[in-house]
């Protein structure tokens, strides 16, 4: 086998299993900045739906998430990505329509401290513009419109 030959197998088996990966999410729908997801159980997964936005501005967090994972009963977990890890002591806050929420951080994930805070932070979001996630000195800002729907389609991919 000649080294193009080779080379081009390769690539194809890539392009195939990377195929493969993006059909196992199922998109649920685009709303505004936001997007809703269904991925069904794989192995030892569980299946989970979520809403997911990358931030409008700012460099603190790559992307947000709302996630519902039935198998578990969760419903409405908050998760931010952030762009680095956290300092052990380090605040990380969340705003929304005038609300402060201080979320627990470990590496490089901010998540709400427990369901009450989940469940607190959604409905304040349902009724913002925008939110604002402060890490250190620095931010990251995302707009709403659309963020409900996008929960709504999540919720109601796994309730099926």
């Amino acid at each position: 086998m000649n080294l193009a030959r080779a080379i081009t197998l390769a690539l194809l088996g890539i392009a195939s299993m990377a195929a493969v990966a993006a059909s196992a999410r199922d998109a649920l729908g685009s709303y505004g900045q936001w997007a809703a997801f269904h991925d069904p159980m794989s192995g030892n997964f569980p299946r989970r739906c979520f809403a997911i936005a990358e931030p409008e501005t700012g460099g603190v967090a790559q992307y947000a998430t709302i996630s519902f994972w039935p198998v578990a009963r969760v419903r409405g977990q908050l998760y931010f990505r952030l762009t680095r890890n956290v300092a052990a002591g380090e605040i990380v806050a969340l705003s929304l329509g005038g609300r402060r929420f201080e979320l627990a951080a470990r590496g490089n994930g901010a998540w709400a401290r427990d369901a009450r805070m989940d469940a607190a932070i959604v409905a304040a979001l349902r009724s913002s513009e925008t939110m604002r996630l402060a890490v250190g000195r620095g931010s990251s800002t995302w707009p709403l419109s659309g963020a409900a729907s996008a929960i709504d389609a999540a919720a109601l991919g796994c309730a099926r």
